[in-house]
């Protein structure tokens, strides 16, 4: 047994082993290729895809940025409209006031008293004039009071005026303020019947 050469055989079976051990590295090597090539393609396509929807999803964003600003400014005209209402309403309720101001304080106008100032500052008035005593200016605070239109005449001064040369007609000088009520056009409408 001696006689037999084995060396050929195992060379070949060395270069065999070695061929299928190339061939399993570059098999192996060639399947990883493909795997990461896939794996990447697969990779680059989900962010593509992700990148369509952020740009849907910002053109989305931007479109209804530009409706927040309209409606904010749908919301600031319509505000302004509403404060315009407010004031044309106010001015239409209190519009008969000025009327009726000047019609009680003619009508509660006693003889022998005259005014020479009035004054308004929103609703309060500020009256002052001259009576011949002091019993007139009580009776006009009076029919004041009892005005419908008029309320709370509270007499600030009142004087006597000592330069007249007839001792007994001496005129008393008078301030005093009233509150104007004012109500809306609407009650007004309904006192008249209409």
């Amino acid at each position: 047994m001696s006689g037999i050469n084995l060396l050929p055989w195992r060379e070949a079976a060395r270069k065999k082993s070695q061929q299928n051990f190339v061939m399993s590295v570059v098999g192996a090597v060639a399947v990883g290729a493909v795997l990461v090539g896939a794996g990447y393609t697969y990779m680059e396509g989900r962010i593509s895809y992700q990148e369509e929807r952020n740009a849907y999803l910002e053109t989305e964003i931007k479109q209804l940025d530009k409706a927040l600003e309209e409606i904010k400014t749908l919301d600031a005209n319509r505000k302004a409209l509403l404060d315009r209402i407010a004031v044309i309403e106010r001015l239409q309720s209190t519009r008969p006031g000025i009327v009726h101001l000047f019609d009680e304080m003619v009508n509660s106008l006693p003889k022998g008293l005259y005014l020479t100032e009035l004054k308004q500052d929103k609703n309060k008035i500020k009256l002052i004039g001259k009576a011949e005593s002091s019993a007139r200016v009580s009776s006009y605070m009076n029919r004041l009071n009892s005005s419908p239109w008029l309320k709370s005449s509270d007499l600030n001064t009142i004087e006597v005026d000592t330069k007249n040369k007839d001792g007994n007609n001496n005129l008393r000088y008078f301030s005093l303020n009233v509150t104007q009520l004012l109500t809306s056009g609407n009650d007004e409408e309904n006192d008249n019947g209409y």
